[in-house]
């Protein structure tokens, strides 16, 4: 068993829970939907939440990657898969890389300049840019233990 992979893949799963949940209406950690876009989204003038496909659609990418982590990692049997192995590893990997990048912009003032003032950048500095990094960490993690 890989702990990394088995960590990460659970990590992933309740972020697509979380996006697939907000796509249906519900508003944590805010209590209505301008709080809730005021600490996910960091703008608040007339912004709305996404709507359910938007939301469905990172919900879906998120899931994506977590069975690619699970892949990768050897929690799920890989010989009878049904994607090349050079199509899993990219996956994989940019998937990966995307976690890093994001993590990383979260510490720059121009990536998310626009959110200055607004709950979300304490969040975002706090938690998702950390979080985001430490998913980042997990993939390279779980690629060395698998």
């Amino acid at each position: 068993m890989n702990p990394w992979a088995l960590a990460v893949t659970i990590v992933l799963a309740a972020l697509s829970a979380l996006h697939l949940y907000w796509g249906l209406g519900g508003r944590w950690p805010g209590h209505d939907e301008h709080s809730m876009v005021e600490r996910v989204v960091g703008r608040t003038q007339g912004m709305k939440a996404p709507g359910f496909w938007p939301a469905f659609f990172v919900a879906a990418a998120l899931a994506v990657s977590a069975v690619l982590v699970a892949v990768v990692g050897g929690l799920v049997p890989g010989p009878d898969q049904p994607l090349p192995a050079f199509a899993v590893a990219t996956g994989f990997w940019g998937s990966g890389a995307v976690f890093a990048l994001r993590g990383l912009a979260g510490f720059s003032r121009t990536v998310f300049g626009y959110a200055a003032g607004t709950p979300f950048m304490r969040l975002n500095r706090l938690f998702y840019s950390p979080l985001c990094l430490a998913i980042a960490a997990g993939y390279v993690a779980a690629y060395l233990a698998g």
